[in-house]
């Protein structure tokens, strides 16, 4: 009778009854049935992965499994007399650690509440850990809450926790076999799992940003120096450059943006006055007021190896370039050294490979001079027939160089130039030289020029001239490949909100999508992404884009991947230094990439 009255709770919601349940509780009744497509009326027994599965899971979140198990240990030993089951499973729903009572083992395995149980939303319905994962907030589902008539015994009270780049990387959960009526029983479990995860993500901050400053806050000085409320981690210019949760919470309560923000845009207080709220005055003495005129207290953290030097800070980079590349320490320099360049005459040449965004760069670069310039291209490796007379005739390069000048002209592909045309844009540049020679900056042409290839190595082999090289390459500058850049969230997240115009109501990745697609080798680069997303939105049917909406991804003939040994030490640092995502990366077994490693002496450099 009961699992009849269940479904018939559920059908009810799902006609558009307000039902008495929690909110959160109806809309993922709601997703469980019209995007899933799960039937209330068929229960299905718990989802345990195979034990390579549990492993490459285990494996991908062996760092915050590292970093939680103190925490979980002595939460564990709170909890351990109340028959309560303590999981933390990975951004997919996979359980990849866990503590319970031995003598109910195989009561427990059968519920899910086990080591590799699978609770993600859309395979075991409204839970725990998937409607967390959803709802990216605590929650309790609790007996009948759940969708699925074998988990309505069971009471799961579940916190996310999110990385230092406010990605939600983790669930904690805290769950029961069997549990007392009503709802409100759980209070202590969601206190819990909410102060739990909170440590978590704090350690998880400190240990990743051991070579920066971090400013701890919270609204009560008794606790700021032994257990603060939020904290972020900041670059010598005062950037945010890590939070936690509760940072995000406190500073940006509207979920405006936090990561990458100046600490004096949100506080009234900059990266200068941070010595002054080191361990050394009473914690009542620490006041700090945050924009809103709110009052807290702050515990600032100096950098491990020492302060911060002030003598030469890293500039702020203009608004052209701001754009580019999230925190990524390579890009970071790319967009310093080029923010750097931007102001001179230097000619410029942009490597990188095909849809790395060279000609985005040349574009951000020119965009950084005030004023409406012309920005001209000439696209090299389609310079044939009557586009030749571009070059072989003085007068018509002339008149190109004469449209771009007091601006910007980029030579695309510059690598594709046909040998016999390279010699003829020399004397063009040479005759524009000339004519430009004492008419001012006002008259000069900026000359940048972008390639897939190695220019240097071509004009070692005779492919290229060398004079023409030196003419054109004053300075370069390289673009990572996408497979490389460690700001891959910041740099997808973009892309989406581009492609959905920016509407945070619009779509997202599921944790399973955004997985999978960081496992990709991406020979197309941001230009391939953005393709994929265009497709993934267009295919999507439901706001939360998810594996079947992808497309597989091409792998032209011939292409043999990123796999050279040369470029491994690059892969795992943009991998995390993590073997199994590596493995993923170059399409080869872990065991692969151990051997590698080991072979080529790579070691993985000191956490900061």
């Amino acid at each position: 009778m009961l699992d009849r009255d269940h479904i018939r709770e559920i059908d009810a919601v799902l006609s558009g009854g307000q039902g008495s349940r929690d909110a959160l509780v109806m809309q993922s009744w709601r997703r469980c049935v019209e995007q899933y497509g799960l039937d209330p009326a068929r229960p299905s027994p718990a989802h345990i992965v195979t034990e390579t599965r549990l492993r490459e899971h285990r494996e991908q979140a062996e760092r915050l499994i590292a970093i939680a198990r103190s925490g979980l240990e002595a939460l564990f030993r709170q909890i351990v007399g109340q028959n309560y089951v303590l999981m933390l499973a990975d951004a997919q729903g996979v359980t990849v650690d866990y503590f319970g009572d031995p003598r109910f083992e195989e009561d427990l395995r059968r519920a899910g509440l086990y080591l590799g149980a699978d609770w993600s939303e859309d395979l075991a319905g409204t839970c725990g850990i998937g409607s967390c994962l959803v709802a990216g907030e605590p929650v309790t589902i609790h007996q009948t809450d759940h969708f699925d008539l074998m988990h309505t015994r069971l009471s799961c009270t579940a916190a996310p926790i999110f990385d230092a780049s406010g990605v939600l990387a983790a669930v904690l959960d805290i769950s029961l076999l069997r549990s007392p009526q009503p709802k409100i029983s759980q209070s202590l479990a969601m206190n819990l799992v909410r102060t739990s995860a909170r440590r978590i993500e704090m350690a998880n901050l400190m240990a990743m940003t051991r070579g920066d400053w971090v400013l701890r806050f919270s609204t009560m000085p008794e606790f700021l120096d032994v257990d603060p409320e939020a904290a972020v981690a900041l670059d010598g210019t005062g950037h945010i450059i890590g939070l936690t949760r509760g940072a995000q919470q406190a500073l940006a309560p509207d979920g405006g943006p936090v990561l990458g923000e100046r600490l004096d845009s949100l506080m009234e207080l900059s990266v200068d006055d941070l010595p002054e709220l080191m361990r050394g005055r009473p914690t009542e003495d620490r006041l700090i007021r945050l924009r809103d005129g709110q009052a807290m207290f702050g515990h600032a953290i100096a950098p491990q190896r020492g302060p911060l030097p002030r003598s030469a800070p890293a500039p702020e980079l203009p608004a052209a370039l701001r754009n580019f590349g999230g925190e990524d320490p390579a890009i970071r320099r790319l967009l310093v050294q080029a923010a750097r360049l931007a102001p001179t005459g230097i000619p410029l040449l942009i490597r990188g490979e095909t849809g790395t965004g060279k000609e985005r760069l040349a574009r951000a670069i020119h965009d950084c001079q005030p004023g409406s310039r012309p920005f001209v291209t000439v696209n090299c490796a389609a310079l044939s027939g009557a586009d030749r007379t571009l070059l072989a005739e003085t007068a018509d390069g002339l008149r190109l160089v004469e449209g771009a000048r007091g601006g910007t002209l980029v030579f695309d592909n510059l690598g594709d130039l046909p040998p016999e045309l390279q010699g003829r844009l020399l004397r063009l540049l040479s005759e524009v030289e000339t004519q430009a020679f004492g008419s001012g900056s006002a008259g000069r042409v900026r000359l940048i020029s972008t390639t897939r290839q190695d220019l240097a190595e071509a004009v070692e082999q005779g492919r290229f001239r060398e004079d023409l090289f030196f003419r054109l390459a004053g300075a370069t500058l390289t673009v990572a490949p996408l497979r490389l850049r460690q700001d891959f969230d910041w740099l997808l997240d973009r892309l989406l909100r581009q492609r959905t115009h920016g509407r945070a109501d619009s779509y997202r990745l599921s944790p399973a999508a955004r997985a999978q697609l960081k496992s990709r080798p991406w020979p197309g680069n941001v230009r391939e992404l953005m393709n994929l997303l265009d497709v993934a939105v267009a295919l999507a049917e439901a706001p939360v884009i998810d594996l079947p909406d992808l497309p597989p991804a091409p792998m032209p003939e011939g292409h043999a991947g990123p796999a050279t040994e040369e470029s491994l030490e690059a892969i795992l640092a943009a991998c995390g230094w993590n073997m199994s995502c590596a493995a993923r990366r170059l399409g080869v077994d872990r065991s692969t990439i151990l051997r590698r490693a080991r072979r080529l002496g790579l070691v993985q450099p000191p956490r900061r």
